[in-house]
């Protein structure tokens, strides 16, 4: 007589489709995935227990690694504790500034994530055209900042220089949402896509927020929460929230395109500001007498995958006694266990892949 048996599948940590060393546990019955079992931490780097042994200005460039992919949201979480606890408000421009450098930086994170999924689903040609489009946010960012990644932009207070080369900023904004166009005539209602997204991972609202999932990932389960309406930041931006009711894989890349076109709209705005507020003028924090006074601080921003947040406990010395990050792909990792439960071993990827996962963000 024979006895159904299941089998245990590793699935990375040396996957390709994984994004950085994950290993994913999957349990199997056939081709159904009975459970999985994240498993972490291949990649930790320490960068939390490192900000204690490092003053607040030789920790700064360092968070940029974080999300190598969204440096920015990371720098401005740093900066903007450092700035409160000093009663430091930036001025017009300089805001300005760095909206339009944070809405860049998430276009070209979305950007990245699109051609990637679509790899993932084995598309080859939408990875080229997304990075044809990436290309260029990246260069300005190296004309501007001399560094493609990692870029240490955002000081204490300010930024490194005033921003230029904004005919770069509105060619970037202007020829991007034709392309964004042909994205959607290519990927949106193909049949193969279509196949493999609908349906497939679903997130209801409530198991969402009971995994603690925020971002786009729980704006496509119908859950219209987006921290840059409360973001003092974003004061006097003008954009929707990217909402679907979806609920899958399909849901979670619309929500990114529609992102996407929300993005530019509120570079567009800042551009217009940086025009309009010509004067940059900095109240910049000098770094080597950086003490932040006893107590404990928190900040949190909306990053391309989710809330990001920074606690700080201070005891008065010019370097942390205990740095903590919250990332949002921490978080949508472990939202695994349950979103492929059920589901079949051929849609784990392209499920895990909609979720905008990047280990970084992980193991911090």
């Amino acid at each position: 007589m024979i006895t159904a048996t299941t089998l245990k599948l590793n699935l990375g940590p040396q996957h390709p489709s994984t994004h950085g060393v994950l290993r994913l546990l999957l349990e199997l019955d056939g081709e159904k995935i009975l459970s999985c079992e994240p498993d972490v931490g291949y990649l930790h780097r320490g960068m939390e227990k490192m900000a204690e042994g490092m003053t607040y200005i030789q920790y700064l460039p360092t968070v940029d690694r974080i999300d190598y992919l969204a440096g920015c949201f990371y720098s401005e979480l740093l900066c903007r504790t450092i700035e409160r606890a000093s009663n430091v408000v930036l001025s017009e421009r300089v805001r300005a500034i760095r909206v339009v450098l944070l809405e860049l930086n998430r276009m070209a994170s979305h950007l990245l994530w699109i051609g990637a999924f679509l790899m993932d689903l084995g598309a080859l040609s939408p990875f080229f055209y997304a990075m044809r489009e990436r290309e260029m946010i990246l260069r300005f960012f190296e004309k501007l900042t001399g560094q493609r990644m990692m870029y240490n932009y955002f000081v204490f207070g300010g930024v490194r220089k005033d921003i230029e080369y904004l005919e770069d900023i509105e060619e970037i904004i202007k020829i991007i949402p034709e392309k964004l166009n042909d994205y959607e005539k290519i990927i949106t209602d193909n049949p193969i896509f279509l196949q493999r997204t609908k349906g497939k991972g679903v997130l209801e609202p409530e198991t969402a927020l009971n995994y603690s999932i925020t971002g786009v990932n729980l704006r496509a389960s119908g859950v219209n929460y987006d921290l840059r309406k409360s973001d003092k930041l974003y004061e006097g931006f003008d954009f929707t929230p990217a909402v679907l009711d979806g609920k899958d894989s399909w849901a979670r890349y619309k929500a990114r395109i529609m992102e996407l076109r929300e993005s530019i709209k509120i570079v567009e705005q800042g551009v217009n500001k940086l025009k309009e507020n010509t004067n940059f003028e900095q109240k910049l924090i000098n770094p080597l007498n950086l003490k932040l006074p006893e107590g404990e601080y928190y900040n949190e921003i909306e990053a391309p995958r989710g809330f990001a947040s920074i606690y700080i406990k201070s005891t008065g010395e010019d370097k942390p006694y205990r740095l903590k990050w919250r990332t949002g792909s921490y978080y949508s990792v472990n939202l695994l266990r349950k979103l492929l439960a059920g589901e079949y071993l051929n849609d784990a990827i392209a499920i895990a892949g909609s979720l905008d996962i990047i280990l970084p963000e992980v193991d911090k």
